[in-house]
């Protein structure tokens, strides 16, 4: 668990790493020592404008140290998004980054294993997958089932494919924290 101290200087490199990518062009460094901010991690960067999602990516997989992946999502989430058109620089004012920090996915065979407000989802089933944060299903008002069909829908496949034997379930918990 990150403290409020490590939340938000990773909050900060999200907002510099996002102003001066989409104002200068530049992708800006960070040299953390602390070794919370540098640990691997699962993350997304997730952005909103007036409470609506403006973009959302992140590494499902511990693959970066938490800072240059944060960094790197802050990027994508603004410029790579395919739902959306890249961010502006006019946009930035009313710009709300949060983060989520994921702990390692879970495979699970019992869907009754699944906490609404606690777990994220990740269904994969052949080459198809979809994964929703936690937060995403207690915002919609979701049970468990729309939130398993949901996760289906978002990689592809059809509502109810999660019960099929060839489909893997996997769950997920998440450090989430915003700007003020």
């Amino acid at each position: 668990m990150l403290d409020k101290g490590q939340q938000e200087r990773l909050l900060k490199i999200a907002r510099q790493t996002l102003e001066e990518h989409i104002r200068k062009g530049r992708i800006s460094e960070f040299k953390e020592i602390d070794p919370a901010l540098t640990q691997k991690c699962g993350v997304f960067v997730t952005l909103t404008k007036k409470g609506q999602l403006r973009g959302c990516i992140g590494y499902i997989q511990p693959i970066l140290p938490l800072d240059e992946t944060i960094s790197k999502m802050a990027i994508e989430s603004s410029t790579g998004d395919p739902r959306f058109p890249p961010v502006s620089s006019e946009e930035l004012k009313e710009i709300h980054i949060e983060i989520s920090v994921l702990t390692p996915l879970q495979l699970i065979n019992d869907v009754n294993k699944i906490e609404v407000g606690k777990h994220g989802l990740y269904i994969r089933k052949g080459l198809f997958s979809g994964l929703l944060l936690p937060q995403v299903a207690t915002s919609y008002a979701w049970d468990k089932w729309q939130f398993l069909d949901q996760t289906c829908i978002k990689a592809g496949l059809s509502p109810g494919d999660w019960r099929e034997k060839d489909s893997q379930i996997f769950i997920f918990s998440a450090q989430i924290f915003g700007e003020e």
